[in-house]
């Protein structure tokens, strides 16, 4: 019995060393060694019990085991609890536990070790998942990818010097960008976890989400739902998906914002243009000079040349009235364009003012939806000949980013009215 105590008496050690953390393969080999000398210490204890059980005066008694809190604080020294998630696998709050029951939970450490193994097998023999998972580790995680992109948008315009202007634009530019790529890998990362039936699929999306915080595989619950670990917190994969919800919304609200911030830096930047291209008027002082007969002379022979000009040139122009017809509608067709930027634009400003500082109620979300559907309308009608096409399909590109993060909002925001 004294071995036997001394052996249970490590089990804190030994079911600390059955998880097993996802990243590299050198570490993933070097925790599978741990693994199995776990289970075999594990599988000494059950040999131990079943010595003991054959004495039938023991066989009702029970073994005194460290305190719940023991344990924990082996799991956990810095905190001094196990966390709720994962509590089950060390047992229930008894102080006491019979042989029984003991041999019962050697038992499913030991069926966890196995699992371990085989999911290291698996992953250690598909050298591309173990490509993209090395891949992960080298870079940062999706949330702390969004706040950095976050701090970036944080911008101070400077509505007094161009250059800076242009600067921040273009940072604004980049940073947007960024977050559109952001949000990519973060739908790939949801549909992966949500959908997938191949658990390595699985664990590849839970590696993207993490990147160089990498995670552990803790346990199973009582409803087989695999429990993950990060930076000391535990989660299940129904919560990382909640977690996605969450920043595909901030991504939504951040992506609008820099739209807004963008705008107003590209507006402001055409206001200072416009200024500093308008010529200063400069006073002349005007020399009068004597004019000679030859200076007259000179002066009848040009008003003369200038009439018989004109006078061939109206002829001219009455020939050529169609073209001035096809100039004429250019030009109405210059000034419609001209007014459907603009009108554009200043939905666009409605659009994105409507839903700053959330949240809002679902009616709010539909307004903004709609204007940004009205903007887009706008400036998909605007002619490629005219001069404000280009500008047009840039902010067009904007616009729709803006209406389908708009619009996914609003379907979350119909189905939180269903559910509720």
């Amino acid at each position: 019995m004294a071995n036997l105590e001394v052996l249970v008496n490590e089990l804190p050690t030994l079911i600390q060393s059955l998880k097993l953390t996802i990243g590299d393969s050198n570490q993933i080999t070097e925790q599978i060694i741990l693994i199995n000398n776990a289970q075999e210490e594990l599988r000494n204890i059950k040999k131990l019990i079943a010595q003991e059980l054959k004495f039938d005066h023991i066989k009702n008694s029970a073994i005194a085991t460290l305190p719940r809190i023991g344990i924990a604080s082996l799991f956990i020294p810095s905190v001094g609890l196990v966390d709720p998630a994962v509590a089950e696998k060390f047992g229930h709050s008894e102080t006491k536990i019979s042989l029984t029951d003991l041999q019962s939970k050697i038992d499913s450490w030991i069926e966890w070790g196995y699992f371990l193994q085989a999911i290291t097998a698996d992953i250690l023999s598909d050298v591309q998942l173990v490509n993209q998972l090395t891949s992960d580790i080298n870079h940062f995680s999706l949330t702390a990818n969004f706040q950095v992109i976050a701090e970036s948008l944080k911008i101070n315009l400077d509505f007094s010097n161009s250059n800076i202007l242009e600067r921040q634009i273009q940072k604004l530019s980049n940073s947007q960008n960024e977050l559109l790529e952001l949000e990519q890998k973060l739908n790939y990362i949801f549909n992966t976890i949500k959908n997938s039936h191949s658990l390595l699929n699985i664990l590849l999306g839970v590696s993207a989400f993490y990147g160089k915080s990498s995670f552990v595989l803790e346990w199973l619950d009582d409803d087989h739902e695999l429990i993950i670990s990060s930076d000391g917190k535990f989660q299940e994969l129904t919560d990382i998906l909640n977690d996605c919800d969450f920043l595909q919304e901030q991504m939504a609200t951040l992506i609008i914002q820099g739209d807004t911030l963008r705008e107003q830096a590209e507006q402001a930047l055409k206001k200072i243009e416009q200024e500093s291209s308008k010529e200063p008027i400069i006073s002349q002082q005007v020399e009068i000079v004597p004019f000679s007969t030859q200076k007259i002379v000179r002066s009848a022979l040009f008003i003369a040349s200038s009439l018989l000009i004109l006078g061939f040139g109206g002829w001219k122009i009455k020939e050529q009235s169609p073209q001035l017809q096809q100039i004429s509608l250019s030009l109405t067709q210059e000034g419609s364009a001209i007014a459907k930027f603009k009108s554009a634009e200043k939905l666009g400003m409605e659009a994105a003012s409507l839903v700053q500082n959330p949240p809002h109620p679902l009616q709010v979300w539909q307004e903004a939806e709609t204007k940004w559907h009205q903007a887009i309308i706008l400036l998909d009608s605007i002619p490629n000949e005219t001069s404000v096409s280009e500008r047009a399909k840039k902010k067009l590109a904007y616009y729709r980013i803006n209406y389908k993060s708009i619009s996914q909002r609003v379907l979350i925001e119909k189905k939180a009215l269903a559910n509720l």
